[in-house]
């Protein structure tokens, strides 16, 4: 006869605690580099009562393990005034909500731009939303116009216009 194991009962309440917290991880996002983002995007968006067309090529984007997205993408802003210009420089569009430097912005549609040491948030209205510390990485070799890479910790993404960037993760 085979002698039964016994698992010790302070092993089995350490696994039931445990389980909850390994379900609620979130799992790194996947980035999306242009060739895989402009596949989902627009070719043009709308922002302050006009068409903007959507410059693919300067495209990025994230794909958390639950399926949800965001992804930032250039806009032509040629007929736009020089006051929006300054502020909407790409479109932003996440499924859920992320954190920007300790601030919420909430799933939708947004214009942004990098505006001195700045990242602006403005909603499709042109008014602004959120303001975010901006940093500049002078190490980055080959800065791109937009492109998302990994931060400093597995949750953390930077959002980059050329050399500039901002933290996003998700709350």
């Amino acid at each position: 006869m085979k002698a039964v194991r016994r698992i010790h009962p302070s092993f089995l309440l350490a696994a039931l605690i445990a389980l909850p917290l390994a379900a609620s991880a979130q799992a790194p996002a996947a980035i999306l580099h242009a060739p895989e983002a402009q596949k989902l995007l627009p070719e043009s968006v709308y922002y302050a009562g006009k068409s903007a067309n959507t410059q693919l090529r300067n495209s990025a984007g994230l794909k958390f393990a639950d399926n949800h997205y965001v992804f930032a993408v250039l806009v032509d802003t040629s007929g736009y005034s020089t006051a929006v210009q300054e502020k909407y420089q790409g479109y932003l569009l996440t499924e859920v909500s992320l954190d920007v430097d300790g601030k919420t912005l909430p799933a939708g549609a947004y214009g942004i731009g990098f505006v001195g040491d700045h990242f602006v948030v403005t909603d499709i209205g042109t008014h602004d939303l959120l303001q975010a510390r901006a940093f500049h990485d002078e190490k980055v070799q080959h800065p791109m116009p937009l492109q998302i890479m990994q931060g400093d910790a597995p949750d953390r993404y930077r959002l980059y216009l050329g050399r500039n960037f901002v933290v996003l993760r998700r709350p």
